[in-house]
């Protein structure tokens, strides 16, 4: 099961391990020790959240932007959740693990599971493939951290690949859905509340601004797709 969960995963192990190398060494030129990046990498396991945790670790305390932050950030993975609740009856004490590491990439493989034989078991077979996923995060971070303490670079600067990170993953969904009204709401919402309150606050005020006019646009808004 262990083959076949690493065939499964060479894709996975490839972008994570490319990421977790960029993050390892942003986390290094920002000046923290190894503690911070493998402990996120362990406890939080949300890249888009780590890459901002950096961020947030260095800036004024605001635990309520933090949260709304981490919140909206990882608010995708509800969903994955309700789309895997029959996948992961049955599956006992793996549950809990496949909950805490289910990635969007480990959500793409476990959901989209070739068919098994009839000796193997579905919910051993998500565990290796969640399992692998979580140890590529862990040691492409590690990796990268390494990578950064030795060499003589001059790494300042490298926290702009969160800023080409979102903006890429921005465009990527903008290219992809024919409704395109949510993306110019939330530019719009944010550009609004950045001239309103400045840099320092507008972040949650954005977010609520973007949640109240989706909710209230729902209904317009699926009609038109």
């Amino acid at each position: 099961m262990m083959k076949k969960a690493f065939l499964l995963t060479i894709p996975v192990m490839t972008a994570y391990w490319f990421l977790g190398v960029t993050y390892g060494m942003l986390a290094h030129s920002m000046g923290f020790s190894i503690w911070y990046p493998l402990s996120m990498a362990m406890f939080i396991y949300s890249g888009s959240a780590e890459f901002l945790a950096l961020g947030l670790l260095l800036a004024d305390f605001n635990p309520v932007s933090a949260m709304s932050m981490a919140l909206v950030v990882g608010a995708r993975h509800l969903f994955y959740g309700l789309s895997m609740l029959d996948r992961f009856k049955g599956t006992g004490w793996r549950k809990p693990l496949l909950i805490f590491w289910m990635s969007d990439e480990t959500f793409a493989v476990n959901y989209n599971m070739p068919p098994l034989k009839k000796e193997e078991n579905m919910g051993s077979q998500m565990l290796w493939v969640s399992a692998l996923d979580y140890l590529y995060w862990l040691t492409g971070g590690l990796m990268g951290y390494l990578f950064g303490s030795l060499m003589s670079l001059d790494l300042r600067g490298l926290e702009f690949v969160v800023t080409a990170m979102f903006t890429t993953i921005f465009i990527d969904q903008y290219l992809k859905e024919r409704q395109h009204a949510p993306a110019w709401i939330g530019i719009g919402c944010t550009a609004l509340c950045l001239l309103l309150v400045g840099s320092e606050y507008f972040i949650l005020p954005s977010m609520v601004g973007i949640l109240l006019l989706l909710t209230l646009m729902r209904k317009r808004l699926e009609e038109a797709v």
